[in-house]
């Protein structure tokens, strides 16, 4: 039988959450183990040393892409033969006393079934960017005029945007914490950066994993991607915990399992239609947006499913776990 309440408010749950705990609790931890597995290989492989693979942004450097001419289709171009080639370059010296850059850890995608080359390799001047280009030429041209894309970002600059990408996440958690504290009580505080925490490993692990499988390189929209996700993950989150506190009030002779269940089914509709709404416009993103913002786009989609999962099903279902202090959240 369902579990009612008398008055105007009486229906039956639509989502009986805490019944089925364990089964949620199951599900974050194997997507938590899987994400931290990808995380912990990620810093630990000799390449990558990091626990995400860091972008140009992030470590400076040369990138260049090139948009090849192909007609009706592109002559079949791989990999292994480009990364040849730019062994083989020997790059002009600006001057006497600067070291001429090694191409031997150049990294080359080929994007758009090979109608786009892309290379990332150490910092580069002008004129040895051109002769990487005029060597490309015989092996992957002829190429679009006007189709050259050259970008350079020194170690320097790149090591103060990866410090400026950490602390700018760091004081926006800690100013999350800070005001989830104050507003609540220490329990809803701490299982509200609990779910915060969840949906950043996981997106994080998701990218660790493509890092290595794939060589995705995150940059500072991703940083960008992991803020955002952390306000929407709160927002969704104090939502629900205001109807549990609500719950607690009008139910206050009920266990606190039924005051969760029946604050996590009253939310549940406006929760699932403010993912979908906001994952309508990702998709747009993710589909018609380019390659620019493509990861962009998948990282903060993915971080809304999640999100949505933590304040839905994961922070409430642990909430659940403290019956005994009912009455000192209720009084909060």
């Amino acid at each position: 039988m369902p579990i009612t309440s008398s008055g105007a408010d009486e229906r039956p749950l639509r989502f009986p959450l805490t019944s089925r705990r364990r089964q949620v609790w199951i599900v974050s931890a194997v997507v938590l183990l899987f994400s931290l597995l990808g995380i912990i290989l990620s810093w630990t492989d000799s390449q990558i040393g990091f626990p995400l693979r860091p972008g140009l942004d992030f470590t400076g450097g040369t990138q260049i892409q090139l948009e090849r001419q192909c007609g009706d289709r592109c002559d079949q171009l791989k990999t292994p033969d480009v990364e040849s080639v730019l062994q083989q370059i020997k790059l002009p010296a600006e001057d006497a006393q600067t070291s001429v850059p090694k191409l031997d850890t150049a990294r080359v995608q080929l994007l758009d079934g090979g109608e786009s080359l892309v290379l990332r390799m150490p910092a580069l001047s002008a004129e040895q960017g051109q002769a990487v280009i005029t060597a490309m030429e015989p092996v992957a041209g002829p190429f679009l005029s006007g189709g050259q894309s050259v970008d350079t970002i020194g170690p320097s600059l790149g090591g103060q945007l990866l410090r400026s990408s950490l602390i700018s996440l760091l004081v926006a958690f800690a100013g999350i914490a800070l005001y989830i504290s104050v507003r609540y009580d220490r329990r809803f505080a701490f299982l509200a950066l609990v779910a915060l925490a969840h949906d950043v490993v996981i997106v994080c692990g998701v990218f660790a994993w493509l890092g290595l499988t794939n060589g995705l390189e995150v940059d500072s929209l991703f940083a960008v991607a992991l803020l955002t996700i952390a306000g929407y993950s709160v927002n969704d989150t104090v939502v629900v915990f205001d109807r549990i506190r609500e719950r607690q009030r009008d139910d206050a002779d009920r266990p606190l399992t039924v005051q969760v269940d029946r604050a996590v089914s009253a939310t549940l509709t406006r929760t699932l239609y403010t993912s979908g709404t906001t994952l309508l416009p990702l998709l747009a993103l993710i589909f018609f947006g380019g390659s620019t913002l493509f990861w962009f786009a998948i990282a903060l989609a993915l971080g809304v499913v999640v999100g949505s999962w933590s304040s839905i099903a994961l922070a409430p279902s642990l909430l659940s776990l403290w019956p005994s202090r009912t009455s000192a959240a209720a009084s909060a």
